[in-house]
């Protein structure tokens, strides 16, 4: 897709949300029961990237109400096909692929959902700050050793936050994998949509992600998949990482 074309599908995919903004449409999405701000385009693009890396671990930053954990546990359901192999989990011992998931203040209600669901067996719920180094040995202690480390950035908006996550984050992921960065789209959506936000245009995902890209080299964006999904919340943030 040339990158005339590929520009006016962006501004048709910003038009089409910031028309589907005044009705909350993002808030109405539920994935195997469980509310998860994304797109269909996004849930499609992350389906394709766990096809096609095969992931041992994911790590996600940002559990929420807890779809977006659930999605990413059912794709590698799907994709490991009940393949055992060693994940660490406390003293326990459980599928080979593995949703190890990030939140601040993890909801005492989410929690309980995610643990008492049927895909619990692929999810590891930690509490902290994402960039925290306890939070981040944990990360590390539960990684596998033996795979591919797919990352989603998915929590804090703001330019700092998202910039200090892929510095913190970037060294997890291997080679030919991705981070994917959530919400690169404020850059391109109407002021107004965020006021009282501590982000908007000029503080975001997006610009985040042009500062990472200007320091480090291991990572390029990956238009590919955005122009083969259109409808996106995150332009410009596949990052594959290349070297």
């Amino acid at each position: 897709m040339s990158e005339s074309i590929s520009a006016r599908m962006r501004d048709i995919n910003v038009e089409w949300l910031t028309r589907a903004a005044e009705f909350n449409h993002l808030f109405n999405t539920r994935w195997l029961g469980e509310r998860f701000f994304h797109l269909p385009g996004d849930m499609l693009a992350i389906q394709e990237l766990v096809w096609r890396i095969r992931p041992t671990s994911i790590v996600q930053t940002g559990i929420a109400a807890g779809g977006g954990v659930v999605f990413s546990a059912s794709m590698l359901e799907l994709t490991t096909n009940g393949r055992d192999g060693p994940r660490l989990d406390g003293e326990s011992v459980g599928h080979a692929g593995q949703v190890i998931a990030v939140e601040p203040r993890l909801r005492p209600d989410v929690r309980e959902r995610l643990q008492s669901h049927h895909l619990a067996h692929r999810m590891q719920l930690l509490e902290g700050e994402s960039c925290a180094d306890a939070t981040l040995a944990a990360i590390r202690a539960r990684i596998a050793d033996d795979g591919p480390v797919l990352v989603i950035l998915d929590l804090t908006h703001t330019h700092d936050h998202v910039l200090r996550e892929l510095a913190c984050y970037a060294e997890l992921v291997t080679p030919g994998s991705y981070i994917v960065v959530m919400d690169t789209v404020m850059e391109y959506l109407p002021e107004e949509m965020f006021h009282g936000k501590p982000y908007g245009r000029g503080n975001n995902p997006a610009t985040a992600v042009r500062a990472f890209l200007a320091d480090d080299d291991r990572f390029e964006v990956d238009s590919e998949i955005e122009d083969r999904v259109i409808m996106t919340l995150s332009p410009g943030g596949f990052l594959k990482r290349v070297r």
